[in-house]
């Protein structure tokens, strides 16, 4: 049983989220190459703006901002389930090759295959699930050791090896396309928020709704699985199994975000982190926290970022790398 105070504590965490999220929102609503003023937006909103006002706010930066906060969310989702299977605090979508295997899917499928404008929002998630699921299982299967088991720092080595491995592919890929091609494939290596219409929330949203939930209904599971494992043997748990469809979960999830953000890494290392620092790491408490923030960072890193530079602003990937990174090398020292 879960004491009140903690409980209360949660709430009042996941209030001071959902206030910056809002306040965020609100400031990516107005700031932009168009900008839209701030005692504008409430008219806009009930419909009494102009065609312009309009058409900037719902058209691009309103899909862009729900597009970004939902990958931010389910990075965040995939970084906890990591972290409790491989009972790793570094395990994260993009340090260990997740990220790179759905990216050389999508490479390969908008290089070599005919696109069609109507399905091919929504096949990207799938086909970015798919590369990522032969990776994971690739970097599961080169990491587990018959007798021992699962070894969280293999796997870590092994991810970091498979992403290297695949950006060699994405090299190779990329200098057999042609230029157009190209720059598309360049922006989503970078992290670039490329999906910016209301379609591609549509195409992440049920990948979302579905491993959130799954998430926060195998929280218990996920308390099991970072114990030590002779220990959720005792407890009556089939540690394999869940590992399993956790990992699937975790894969299905970061697919889903990078199939539109691109390759975008640490958030789902931070996120988790900074909601066990505040609440602790019990799933039930932390993981409502860790989704949110992942939410926010994400956003807060494209909002700093597309604002920064003229024309077209720095890249949420690079934004959320030099947030992430000082942090990454703290906690492999403090490993070390």
């Amino acid at each position: 049983m879960i004491h009140p105070k903690i409980i209360r504590r949660q709430q009042v965490i996941l209030f001071a989220l959902v206030g910056l999220i809002l306040v965020t929102v609100l400031i990516g609503m107005g700031m932009g190459n168009a900008s839209v003023s701030y005692n504008r937006l409430l008219p806009i909103l009930f419909g009494q703006g102009t065609f312009k006002e309009e058409f900037v706010l719902f058209s691009i930066r309103l899909p862009r901002i729900a597009i970004t906060f939902l990958a931010g969310m389910a990075l965040a989702v995939s970084g906890a389930i990591l972290q409790a299977v491989t009972r790793n605090d570094l395990a994260e979508p993009g340090m260990i090759g997740i990220n790179s295997g759905a990216g050389v899917a999508i490479a390969i499928f908008f290089l070599f295959f005919p696109l069609d404008a109507g399905s091919f929002i929504y096949l990207l998630p799938v086909i970015a699930f798919f590369g990522s699921l032969l990776t994971a299982c690739l970097i599961y299967l080169f990491s587990y050791k018959k007798g021992v088991g699962l070894q969280p720092v293999q796997l870590i080595l092994t991810g970091v090896g498979f992403t290297m491995a695949l950006s060699g592919v994405m090299v190779v890929l990329i200098s057999s396309a042609e230029r157009r091609k190209v720059d598309f494939i360049v922006k989503w290596l970078s992290g670039n928020i490329w999906g910016n219409d209301w379609s591609f929330v549509l195409a992440i949203l049920p990948w979302l709704v579905i491993t959130i939930f799954f998430t926060l209904y195998k929280s218990n599971r996920l308390n099991l699985l970072g114990l030590s494992e002779p220990v959720a043997i005792g407890v009556g748990l089939s540690v394999q199994r869940e590992r399993f469809i956790l990992l699937l979960t975790a894969v299905a999830s970061a697919a889903a975000a990078v199939s539109v953000t691109g390759g975008i890494a640490f958030i789902g290392l931070l996120a988790p982190h900074l909601a066990k620092a505040l609440i602790g790491p019990r799933a039930q408490l932390f993981l409502p926290i860790a989704i949110l923030t992942g939410g926010w960072l994400l956003l807060i890193a494209d909002t700093i970022g597309r604002n920064l530079v003229d024309p077209e602003g720095i890249p949420a990937g690079i934004m959320a790398a030099l947030i992430g990174a000082p942090y990454f090398i703290y906690l492999l020292i403090k490993k070390v």
